[in-house]
């Protein structure tokens, strides 16, 4: 009983302090979301592991609908990280290293946007989609952890969870990828978010 309060309050802490933190960085992604989607651009994103589902969520929400009480038309979202195809080619012929980098090579169009999930901020894989999203003129949202890392610096927002724990980094990015469709579903199409 101890174990499971400790771990429910920590990961309660993690989103009190984002809440004050990242605020700001959340409402600066959507903002860019939506106006790259208003503009015909498209959200692609992608993350290795945790982050690879949390990738696939997030997509999820924006094509499908974030509260089925607030219908809205689809928006454009892909993630990079559900073809296994592509990726088994990718890492075959390229290496593991390559593998968001050359989706986005072939699927992203300047105006698009990258979401890049890393709660390390390291992951070769993405930091390499981000070089690759800026040579083609897409701007980049980064979600990382305390330690920022490397792809925070090459991001255009980054949302930076104040945490180092993994486990509380995902329960906040989970939070954080459901306020940037919300955010997003209002900018778009109006009305107040649940």
């Amino acid at each position: 009983m101890q174990l499971v309060r400790t771990y429910l309050a920590a990961s309660a802490e993690a989103k009190a302090r984002s809440a004050e933190e990242c605020a700001e960085a959340i409402v600066a992604a959507a903002t860019m979301i939506a106006q790259s989607l208003r503009q015909g651009g498209k959200l692609l994103v992608c993350g290795n592991g945790g982050s690879a589902a949390d990738s696939q969520h997030l997509a999820g929400e924006f094509v499908s609908v974030l509260d089925r009480r607030r219908m809205r038309p689809a928006m454009a979202a892909l993630a990079l990280t559900t073809n296994s195809s592509i990726l088994t080619a990718i890492g075959n012929d390229f290496g593991f290293a390559g593998i968001f980098e050359r989706q986005v090579e072939a699927l992203g169009r300047s105006g698009d946007i990258l979401v890049g999930i890393s709660t390390s901020g390291t992951s070769e894989n993405v930091v390499r989609a981000f070089e690759q999203a800026h040579q083609k003129g897409m701007k980049t949202i980064a979600l990382t952890g305390g330690k920022m890392g490397i792809l925070s610096q090459k991001a255009d927002v980054a949302i930076c969870v104040p945490n180092e724990n993994t486990q509380h980094i995902q329960e906040v990015h989970l939070a954080v990828e459901h306020l940037l469709c919300m955010l997003t579903e209002r900018s778009l199409f109006g009305g107040e978010e649940k």
